[in-house]
């Protein structure tokens, strides 16, 4: 009698936010498998996942924020699809009033973790800008109740600000386009180098075939994702998710990698972030 092939485990990390479930929707109901191979999902948030993925490389592939990259560049390699990349939108810088561009750089304002892109293209935008870590749930109350001048704010939170009586100062990926005239690109999904190439390229098909079966089957992965979208209803979650999942999360396209490099390259010249970069894409 023949042996049961041994099946590889692999551990996926990604964030409980509606268009991160809404592009693993295929694997985690395992409505897309892979002969060989079983796929157990942790979901935690992203600045938890950035810090992690920095102190070592304990899961096989884990979404990140595209700062974090140059700190794991030696264990990890980023995936060809599954980023999230805002055209002409991104984190934004809200207020409780209207402060000019010049004002707003010299208020302190409350970032959801130095570890997120959203940090770096702050800092690209005002380097000498103070902040303040505050968790990206709480930083519309605390700026609201007054506790900060500004908040930068990601997720859901690009979407409902308003309803808070907020401005919007500045949208950073407008700001960076007009500045690169590329898209804005924000968080992606790095794979383990040690699992070696053959399942480096396996496992990133399998995502991209998760993604591809989510927007095949949009309303059935968006009801899913419902249930990860924090105070949206049902057209602001299929808005939202629109926003970071579409044709540019199954590939980043030539523009998108180079806005990749663009960002991380302009982040080391400027100081921010102390390494230099080597980009490799799997898939």
């Amino acid at each position: 009698m023949a042996a049961t092939p041994a099946i590889r485990e692999i551990s996926i990390a990604h964030s409980p936010d509606s268009d991160d479930a809404f592009m693993f929707y295929g694997l985690a109901t395992n409505k897309v498998r892979v002969s060989g191979h079983k796929f157990t999902h942790v979901l935690c948030d992203i600045e938890t996942l950035n810090q992690r993925a920095m102190r070592d490389a304990f899961y096989d592939v884990t979404a990140i924020s595209f700062h974090v990259y140059p700190y794991i560049q030696e264990q990890y390699a980023l995936m060809a699809c599954g980023g999230s990349v805002g055209e002409g939108y991104g984190p934004m810088i809200v207020a409780a009033r209207p402060y000019n561009l010049d004002e707003i750089r010299s208020v302190r304002i409350a970032v959801p973790g130095t570890m997120t892109t959203a940090y770096l293209a702050l800092k690209l935008f005002a380097p000498e800008i103070e902040t303040a870590v505050v968790p990206f749930d709480q930083i519309i109350p605390e700026v609201m109740a007054g506790n900060y001048s500004a908040g930068l704010i990601i997720h859901e939170g690009q979407l409902t600000y308003s309803r808070s009586g907020l401005c919007r100062i500045l949208d950073l990926g407008v700001w960076w386009r007009e500045e690169t005239g590329l898209p804005l690109p924000l968080g992606g999904n790095a794979i383990r180098r040690s699992l070696g190439e053959a399942t480096m390229q396996t496992v990133t098909q399998a995502l991209k075939d998760s993604i591809q079966y989510g927007l095949d089957h949009r309303e059935e992965a968006l009801q899913y994702a419902m249930q990860f979208g924090r105070d949206l209803d049902t057209n602001l979650a299929d808005k939202f998710v629109g926003m970071y999942v579409n044709e540019r999360t199954l590939d980043y396209g030539d523009d998108g990698r180079a806005a990749i490099r663009r960002l991380l390259a302009m982040g080391h010249e400027r100081g921010v972030i102390p390494h230099s970069v080597q980009v490799d894409f799997v898939g």
